[in-house]
Formats: structure tokens, C-alpha cells, sequence
């Protein structure tokens, strides 16, 4: 199964309680998470209660799970891509959606 994953947001637990689902789910289906709006920011998400997140990020990642990040999100924020932000496009979002069996929203 495909499923998607759109995270709209920085806060540190959303992200987390994200890549905790994404995690799961990569271990049985093809997972991909689009980064929109605030959620491009995930490179820089830290929070003393969530101190497991970049490796739970980069978890993902090694397992071939895809993250996708919006390009205009990133300028906005005068940011480039990163390694865990690759700049995006929302026609890349119009073919995860398509693609997807599931979607799933956090943010």
C-alpha cells in the first residue's frame, strides 16, 4: 500500500507523534511525507521532551522512506533544501496524493 503523509506544522510533538506513524507504517508500505508550510522547518525541531526525533527522522530515511519538502514553503523562509528538506514542488504533492492509497495529515 501507498500512503501519504502531509505534516503542516513545527511543533515538536505533531512531528514526532508523525515519524512515530511513518515509522510504522514504512515497516509494511511504501511511506512518503510531504513537508508543508511550517513543516519545512523539521530539520530544526528540538524539544527536551522529544530528544529522539532527528534519529527517528533519519530512521525513516535509512528505511527508504521518502520526505518531500514545498520549494515555496523553504523561500518563504529564506531556506535551502537539506538533506531532510529536498526542495519540492506542489505538483510533487498532486502525485503523492494521486499515488496514495491513504493520506494522513499531522499539523
Amino acid at each position: 500500500m501507498n500512503i501519504g503523509i502531509i505534516l503542516n506544522t513545527n511543533d515538536a510533538e505533531t512531528c514526532w507523534n508523525c515519524f512515530r506513524f511513518a515509522n510504522e507504517a514504512r515497516a509494511r508500505h511504501d511511506v512518503k511525507v510531504f513537508l508543508l508550510g511550517k513543516g519545512v522547518e523539521l530539520d530544526n525541531v528540538q524539544d527536551a521532551k522529544f530528544p529522539l526525533l532527528q534519529a527517528m527522522i533519519k530512521k525513516f530515511t535509512t528505511n527508504n522512506g521518502t520526505i518531500l519538502a514545498c520549494g515555496t514553503c523553504l523561500k518563504l523562509r529564506d531556506k535551502p533544501g537539506s538533506e531532510i528538506c529536498p526542495v519540492s514542488t506542489m505538483a510533487e504533492l498532486l502525485r503523492l496524493v494521486e499515488e496514495s492509497e491513504r493520506i494522513i495529515t499531522f499539523g
